[in-house]
């Protein structure tokens, strides 16, 4: 056929199919009467003329994808309330504390302070255990020390570092830095690790200008930290969910400044905040390091939580993504 016969080119006529539809449909019809097939009215009641279900066949679900087990909590009970002590028996719960502490036996140095702490009335005294405390602490944590928050977990073909982080509700920098893994991919089937299985949570109070850390709801360690000039800092409740080493501080008209900076303001760790419960939302806010010590202890910030470099450091080692944050007044 060539290009030019388009234009008188014409389709098949339609007739012979119309013809056939309505034959069928005129048999269809037929047949309907002969069985006596009518449609159905509506019952006299009122009610809604029945329906026939149509039963879909059975088909089976598709196999959920395997889950990363939920992180494993240990029970903690709540510590009872303790009266105060005298003076005496606080100085004397120190000394033995602190003979046990150059013993190295960290963990019953630690029991016998918090029993010291729970009696303190003393300003000087609580800060000073506090201080013993939060040593103690991150000592424990961060070492191969057995202490009653860990547990030994066998390494099982398949595992990594980042899935036993999150079945214990951990980080992977604690997991590494506590069981001295300098290489993170090197860890094999039957390895023993001593894994933490506590839950931090956070406190910052924007009247003292410090963060208290608390391990399974006892005190871990307190930070003296900086925050927003003009009571900018948000209170409420809020959860860490973002965490970034060697962060870019993005500054307030959009413009990217990159870590090293001297204009970054943002220090060498920075975790981002976000709001949780009846606590209305915010952006942009968070905790992160300085390279301005003078800053820490005031209230200078725009309305970040500030902290020195190698404790927001610390505090990013310790803490996972989900950990909850409170700031007060």
């Amino acid at each position: 056929m060539q290009f030019d016969d388009l234009e008188s080119y014409s389709q098949p006529s339609r007739r012979p199919w119309l013809l056939i539809v309505i034959a069928i449909i005129g048999g269809v019809m037929l047949a309907r009467h002969f069985r006596g097939d009518k449609p159905q009215e509506a019952p006299l009641d009122g009610s809604e003329p029945a329906v026939e279900q149509v039963v879909a066949p059975a088909v089976s679900a598709p196999a959920a994808a395997p889950r990363e087990p939920a992180p494993v909590r240990r029970p903690v009970a709540e510590p009872a309330p303790q009266a105060a002590l005298p003076e005496a028996k606080v100085r004397e719960l120190m000394n033995e504390g602190g003979k046990l502490q150059r013993d190295d036996d960290f963990v019953a140095a630690r029991e016998l302070y918090y029993k010291a702490l729970g009696g303190v009335r003393d300003a000087g005294l609580r800060r000073e255990i506090e201080q013993r405390l939060g040593t103690i602490n991150v000592l424990l944590v961060t070492t191969p020390r057995m202490m009653p928050e860990k547990v030994e977990y066998v390494v099982q073909r398949g595992d990594f570092i980042q899935r036993i982080a999150r079945r214990f509700g951990t980080t992977v920098e604690l997991v590494q830095k506590s069981n001295r893994i300098s290489n993170p991919n090197l860890i094999k089937a039957g390895d023993v690790l001593r894994v933490l299985q506590a839950e931090f949570t956070l406190e910052a109070s924007k009247s003292r200008n410090d963060l208290v850390v608390y391990m399974d709801g006892r005190f871990f360690k307190r930070y003296l930290v900086g925050t927003g000039e003009f009571g900018r800092t948000p209170t409420g409740t809020f959860e860490i969910y973002d965490k970034i080493v060697e962060p870019v501080w993005w500054r307030p008209d959009g413009r990217e400044v990159p870590y090293g900076d001297p204009e970054n303001i943002l220090g060498t760790r920075w975790m981002a905040i976000r709001a949780t419960g009846d606590t209305p939302a915010v952006r942009g806010y968070g905790i992160h390091g300085t390279w301005d010590n003078s800053s820490i202890g005031r209230a200078e910030s725009a309305g970040c939580i500030r902290m020195r470099n190698e404790e927001v450091e610390e505090l990013y080692i310790l803490v996972p993504n989900g950990t909850k944050v409170t700031i007060v007044e």
